[in-house]
């Protein structure tokens, strides 16, 4: 069963002006993991990581450096939860997170659906 579902949208050259005049976002916003990406690639992950926070209906519990986006084998973009976030979505009954990424023409878009542990 869907518990929620999020998206977002963020403007690529915008979230790139924000990182060049504040440059400790990137510490405060990315998991070790993903402080070398290039601006597209953390635009696309800011993303995600605000769908995420709309899927579970609020950020109570979820802290940004929790919550790193990393990619399969073959490509697909995944969470990989730590910490108190990875607590939080497990006391909501979370079982799966999907999420959906992309960008183009100066916008990066990520799309999370919340499932329950639950089968319907």
């Amino acid at each position: 069963m869907i518990i929620g579902i999020g998206v977002d949208l963020v403007d690529i050259p915008r979230f790139e002006r924000s990182l060049q005049r504040t440059p400790r976002l990137i510490e405060r916003l990315f998991a070790p993991g993903e402080r070398g990406l290039r601006p597209h690639s953390l635009a696309a992950r800011y993303a995600a990581k605000e769908a995420l926070i709309k899927a579970l209906g609020g950020s109570d519990g979820v802290h940004w450096t929790d919550i790193e986006v990393a990619s399969e084998p073959s490509g697909r973009p995944v969470f990989a939860l730590s910490g108190e976030t990875a607590a939080t979505v497990a006391a909501r009954g979370i079982g799966a997170l999907h999420l959906s990424l992309s960008h183009d023409a100066g916008l990066a878009t990520a799309y999370v659906i919340a499932e329950s542990q639950e089968s319907a």
